[in-house]
C-alpha cells in the first residue's frame, strides 16, 4: 500500500530580500560617495580661505551645483514621466504571470528570480530610482560645462563681427559653445528616455525579441512616435547650429565658409530644418496612426536628405564647379581666413621690417654694440644644468628641476643670467629615511638658488656663480633674505610646519642646520577635527595620531604651483615654464597664463592644442615662501578676461599693482611665441593669390641634432635692435624658406617695458643669399681645422657636445654666428665650456673665448697680417724699428682689451694703429 504524502511547495526566496540588498547597496555606494563629496568640500573651503580666493571657490563651486541641480532635475522629470508612461500604458499582466511555472507532482517550480528582480523594476518606485541614478549620471557629465554657462551668462561683447552672418565674435565665442551644450545634453536625455521607457515596456511584455516572436506593442509605437518627434525637433534646432559652425570648417583651401558652403551648404542646411520639422510632425501624426510605415519614411527623409545634401552634392559641386576656378571662387573665403586668423592669434600687430643684412660690422660696431655681445648666451640648458647638480645640488635630495633665462640690473649694467632653484624632493631620501615623519615634518623645503651669467666662465670652463651655496651666497648677484622653498615645481606632497620639533634647514659640515617657519602659508590643523578631516582626505592616520602636531600646526598642501593655479584658476592655460625671480631678497614663481577657445570663426586651429584664438592676458606671481597666489590681468582688452573679471571680480588685479621689481622680470612666453611663429609661417601672405599658392611659406630652420637633424627652437637674448637706443630682453627666432636653408626673416618679442609684447619680423631681402643656422652648421663641419680638433677630442676620451642652438646674433644690420662647444669626459657628467665657435660672412673661427673668437673674425684679416709683413720685410734697411713695435705694442694690447671685453679700449688701441702703419707705409715708399 503505496501512501501519498503531499505538502505545500518549496517556496522560493523571499521576494523583499533580493529588493533589500539592492537598496542597501545603492544607499551605501551613495553614503560613501557623499562623504567623500563633503571631505573634498571641506578641505577645498578651508584651503581656498587661506589663501584669500574663497569667493572664487564659492562662485565655482555655486555655478556647479546649479548646473547640476538643474540637470538632475529635468533629466529625472523626463526620465520618470517617459517611465511612469511606459508602466501606466503597458501590458496590466506581470511578466511571470504571463509565463508561468508549470507545477509536477504536486509540486509548485520555484520563480525565476531573474524574472522576479525584472518584474519588481518594474513598479513605480523602483523606476523613479532609476530615473534619479541615471539623471545623477548625466548631471555628473555636465558640470564641466559650468565655466562655458558662466561665460554665457557674463560674457563682453567682443567689438567685431563676422563677415558671414554679421554677428558680434562673442557669440560665437560665448553663446554658441552654450548652445552646442544644451542641445547635445537634450538630444541625450531624449535618447535616454527612450531606452529607459523601451526596457520598461521589454520588462512589461510589449516588446518581445526572441527566436520564437518578435512584435511591438502599439502602445510602444506611439510613445516612441512621441520622443522620436522630439528628437527630429531638437535636430532641426542642431542644424540651425550647423549654419554657425560652417565657420570652423576647412576643405584645405580654405579655413571656415567656403564657397561650397555659402552657396550650397548653407542653403542645404535651411533645407534639413524643413525636413526635420516635417518628420517631427510625420512622427507625431504617428500618435494616432501607430504604424511603423510613418517612422521609416521620417527617418528616410531625413537620413537620405542628411547623405545628398551633406555630402554627395557638395562634393560633386566642389569637383565640377569650384575646382575649376577655384582660387577666384575662394577668394574672397581665403581673404577672410587671413584676416580673422590674424585677429585671433595678434598676428596682425607684428611689425614688418626690412634687414638689410649687410657684411659691415667694424670694431665700432661692436663697441656700439657692447650688450649684446656682452649678453651671448653660452651656456645651454643641458650642460648647464649637469654642471649645476654636480657642482650645486649638495646633497642628493636637493634637486634643480629647471634652468631659466632672466635677466637683472647688475653692477650698473644689464645682464641675461640663467638661474634655478635649488628644491627639495624627499622621495630621494635613502630608503632608510623614508619615513612620514621625515618626509612630511623634517624635510619640508628646498633653499635658495643658483645664477650665473649666460657668457661668462672660468678657466677650468666651468659657469661662473652670481649666487651659489646653502645658505645662498651672492657673489655679484642679487641678495635672498629668505631662501626657503616651500613651493615649487618639484613639491607634490603635504608637509606639516610650526610642528613641535624643527625643521631640517640645511646641512653644514658633519651637522644640520634647523629651522622653524615663521610664515602666514598653509591651513591650521591643530584641532582634532580638522586633523581628522585631512586623515581621511589624504588617507593618512598619522595625521591623527602623531604627537608632533601642535595647536599652531599648518598643513600646506598643493604646494606644486602648476597645481596651485590650476585649482584656483582651471580655466585657464597655463604656460609649460613657469620661471624664477629673485626679487627684494626674496623668491617667487612668475607663470605665465592664457585664455584661449577654439570658437573664434574662421581662424586657423592648432589642433594638438584645440584652440584657435590665444591671449596670454594674466601674470601670475606665486611666493615661494608663503604659497600666496595673485593673478594680474596685464591685457583688459582681451574679452575673455574681460569676461572671467565680471564671473570673478575679486580674482584678477591690475598689473600696475605688481611691485615694480617683479614688472621688470616678466617676459614674453615662450609657448604663445611658438604658436604665433608656426601660424606666422603662412599667414605672413596677406594676399591670397600667393597664399593660395603657397609662394612665400616659411618654415623653422633646420640644425644637426642627435642621429639627424632637429628644429631650432626660440631663445631669449639681449640686443640692440637696429634704430635702437639701447639693448633690450627679447624671445627670437630665425625663419628660412620652405625647403630651404637659407635665412630669410627673424621674428622677435619685445619682452621690456614700455614696449613689453610688441612683435617685430625683419625681413632679409629676397635677392641677397643669407646663411641660415643649417647651412652654417655645414660650413662649421667642412672647416678642415675644428674637424680634426673635434676628432682628435673624441679620440682622447672626451665627448664633444654641440650648443642646442646655434644662435643667430643680429648686429646692426648684420648677423653674426655664434656656438659654444663643450666637453665632457666619457664617464663623466661635468660638461666644460671649451670652445666658442664664431661666423661671419664666408669666415668661421673656433677659439678659447668669445673675445679670442670675435678677434679671429675681424683682426685676422685686416691689418696685424700686414703689419707683420712689413716688419719682416723693411727691418733689414734700418729706420722702421720704431714704428713697428709702436704697432705690435698697440695689437697686444689691443688683444688683451678684447679679451678683458673692453671694447671701448680695444677700438682705442685698435685706432692707435693707424699712426705707425702709416709711418711704415711712408718710409718703405721713400726706401
Amino acid at each position: 500500500m503505496t501512501i501519498g504524502i503531499t505538502g505545500p511547495g518549496r517556496k522560493g526566496p523571499r521576494q523583499s530580500g533580493v529588493v533589500r540588498l539592492i537598496v542597501a547597496a545603492i544607499v551605501i555606494t551613495i553614503c560613501l560617495i557623499l562623504l567623500s563629496f563633503a571631505s573634498d568640500f571641506l578641505v577645498d573651503w578651508l584651503w581656498f580661505s587661506s589663501i584669500g580666493y574663497l569667493q572664487v571657490f564659492l562662485t565655482a563651486i555655486g555655478a556647479k551645483a546649479i548646473v547640476f541641480l538643474s540637470v538632475f532635475a529635468v533629466t529625472t522629470v523626463v526620465l520618470s514621466l517617459n517611465g511612469v508612461l511606459a508602466v501606466l500604458f503597458a501590458m496590466q499582466q506581470p511578466l511571470q504571470n504571463r509565463a508561468a511555472p508549470g507545477k509536477v507532482a504536486g509540486f509548485t517550480a520555484p520563480p525565476d528570480p531573474f524574472v522576479e528582480l525584472r518584474d519588481q523594476l518594474a513598479r513605480p518606485r523602483f523606476v523613479a530610482l532609476g530615473a534619479g541614478v541615471l539623471a545623477v549620471l548625466v548631471a555628473a557629465g555636465e558640470v564641466g560645462n559650468w565655466n562655458i554657462f558662466l561665460q554665457f551668462l557674463y560674457h563682453v561683447p567682443y567689438g567685431a563681427q563676422d563677415p558671414l552672418y554679421n554677428k558680434d565674435i562673442g557669440f560665437y565665442l560665448f553663446s554658441l559653445p552654450a548652445y552646442i551644450a544644451i542641445k547635445n545634453w537634450m538630444l541625450l536625455t531624449i535618447i535616454l528616455g527612450a531606452l529607459f521607457a523601451g526596457a520598461i515596456y521589454w520588462v512589461r511584455g510589449d516588446i518581445e525579441y526572441d527566436v520564437h516572436n518578435r512584435s511591438i506593442s502599439p502602445t510602444v509605437i506611439a510613445h516612441g512616435s512621441a520622443l522620436i518627434g522630439l528628437l527630429f525637433a531638437v535636430k532641426a534646432w542642431s542644424y540651425g547650429l550647423d549654419r554657425y559652425l560652417l565657420l570652423y570648417g576647412d576643405n584645405g583651401v580654405v579655413v571656415g565658409a567656403s564657397y561650397t558652403d555659402v552657396h550650397l551648404g548653407l542653403p542645404a542646411l535651411w533645407l534639413m530644418i524643413g525636413l526635420s520639422i516635417i518628420a517631427a510632425l510625420i512622427a507625431w501624426a504617428n500618435l494616432r496612426a501607430c504604424t511603423y510605415r510613418l517612422l521609416a519614411a521620417a527617418f528616410i527623409l531625413v537620413g537620405v536628405g542628411s547623405v545628398m545634401l551633406s555630402s554627395l552634392v557638395p562634393s560633386l559641386f566642389r569637383h565640377f564647379v569650384v575646382k575649376p576656378t577655384e582660387l577666384e571662387l575662394e577668394k574672397p573665403y581665403i581673404e577672410r581666413n587671413i584676416a580673422l586668423t590674424r585677429q585671433a592669434y595678434n598676428l596682425d600687430r607684428i611689425a614688418t621690417k626690412p634687414f638689410a643684412a649687410e657684411q659691415r660690422l667694424t670694431f665700432k660696431t661692436l663697441e656700439a654694440n657692447k650688450a649684446t655681445i656682452d649678453n651671448i648666451r653660452l651656456w645651454d640648458w643641458l650642460p648647464l644644468s649637469n654642471t649645476y647638480a654636480q657642482l650645486q645640488e649638495i646633497r642628493t635630495y636637493y634637486k634643480f628641476h629647471d634652468l631659466d633665462v632672466d635677466r637683472y640690473w647688475l653692477d650698473g649694467s644689464y645682464q641675461s643670467v640663467m638661474l634655478s632653484a635649488r628644491e627639495l624632493r624627499a622621495s630621494l631620501l635613502p630608503a632608510n629615511a623614508q619615513t612620514w615623519v621625515n618626509r612630511h615634518v623634517l624635510f619640508t623645503h628646498g633653499n635658495g638658488a643658483v645664477m650665473s651669467p649666460v657668457t661668462r666662465k672660468s678657466t677650468e670652463g666651468l659657469p661662473f656663480f652670481y649666487l651659489r651655496d646653502i645658505p645662498p651666497v651672492a657673489d655679484g648677484g642679487p641678495r635672498i633674505d629668505e631662501p626657503r622653498i616651500y613651493f615649487g615645481e618639484e613639491s607634490d606632497d603635504y608637509v606639516i610646519v610650526k610642528a613641535s620639533i624643527p625643521e631640517f634647514d640645511y646641512p653644514k659640515g658633519k651637522d644640520n642646520v634647523y629651522a622653524a617657519y615663521d610664515g602666514s602659508g598653509g591651513v591650521p590643523i591643530g584641532a582634532l577635527g580638522w586633523r581628522t578631516l585631512f586623515a581621511y582626505y589624504f588617507n593618512d592616520a598619522n595625521l591623527v595620531l602623531s604627537s608632533y602636531i601642535t595647536a599652531d600646526s599648518r598643513i600646506m598642501i598643493r604646494r606644486n604651483i602648476t597645481e596651485r593655479v590650476r585649482t584656483i584658476a582651471p580655466f585657464l592655460r597655463l604656460d609649460h615654464d613657469p620661471y624664477l625671480v629673485v626679487s627684494n631678497g626674496r623668491l617667487f614663481w612668475m607663470q605665465d597664463a592664457y585664455t584661449t577657445s577654439s570658437y573664434f570663426p574662421s581662424a586657423q586651429p592648432v589642433p594638438e592644442l584645440d584652440l584657435n584664438y590665444i591671449r596670454n592676458s594674466v601674470k601670475i606671481v606665486v611666493d615661494a615662501y608663503n604659497g600666496t597666489v595673485d593673478f594680474y590681468l596685464i591685457d583688459p582688452s582681451d574679452t575673455i578676461a574681460a569676461t572671467y573679471q565680471r564671473i570673478f571680480p575679486d580674482l584678477f588685479k591690475p598689473f600696475m599693482a605688481m611691485p615694480a621689481d617683479l614688472q621688470k622680470h616678466i617676459r614674453y612666453p615662450e609657448n604663445l611665441f611658438l604658436i604665433q611663429a608656426r601660424l606666422y609661417q603662412t599667414y605672413h601672405m596677406e594676399q591670397a593669390e600667393i597664399f593660395y599658392n603657397r609662394e612665400d611659406f616659411w618654415q623653422f630652420p633646420r640644425q644637426p641634432g642627435g642621429d639627424g637633424t632637429s628644429v631650432m627652437t626660440p631663445y631669449y637674448i639681449i640686443m640692440r635692435l637696429p634704430g635702437e637706443p639701447q639693448a633690450e630682453f627679447f624671445l627670437m627666432l630665425p625663419m628660412v624658406p620652405s625647403r630651404r636653408d637659407n635665412m630669410i626673416a627673424w621674428l622677435a618679442a619685445r619682452c621690456d617695458a614700455p614696449d613689453y609684447g610688441k612683435l617685430i619680423v625683419y625681413e632679409f631681402p629676397k635677392d641677397k643669399l643669407v646663411y641660415g643656422p643649417f647651412q652654417i652648421e655645414a660650413r662649421i663641419n667642412q672647416n678642415t681645422e675644428i674637424s680634426q680638433q673635434l676628432t682628435l677630442w673624441n679620440q682622447m676620451g672626451s665627448r664633444v657636445i654641440r650648443g642646442a642652438n646655434l644662435l643667430v646674433i643680429p648686429i646692426e644690420n648684420s648677423i653674426l654666428y655664434v656656438s659654444p662647444l663643450y666637453l665632457r669626459a666619457e664617464l663623466g657628467h661635468l660638461p666644460e665650456l671649451k670652445r666658442v665657435i664664431a661666423a661671419y660672412g664666408e669666415h668661421v673661427v673656433m677659439k678659447e673665448t668669445l673675445a679670442d673668437a670675435l678677434a679671429a673674425l675681424f683682426a685676422e684679416p685686416g691689418a696685424v697680417p700686414a703689419v707683420s709683413n712689413a716688419t719682416e720685410t723693411v727691418s733689414p734697411a734700418g729706420g722702421t724699428a720704431g714704428p713697428a713695435r709702436q704697432a705690435l705694442d698697440h695689437y697686444n694690447q689691443a688683444m688683451e682689451r678684447l679679451k678683458a671685453g673692453d671694447w671701448k679700449g680695444f677700438g682705442t688701441q685698435f685706432d692707435a694703429l693707424r699712426e705707425p702703419l702709416e709711418e711704415m707705409n711712408r718710409r718703405s715708399a721713400g726706401h
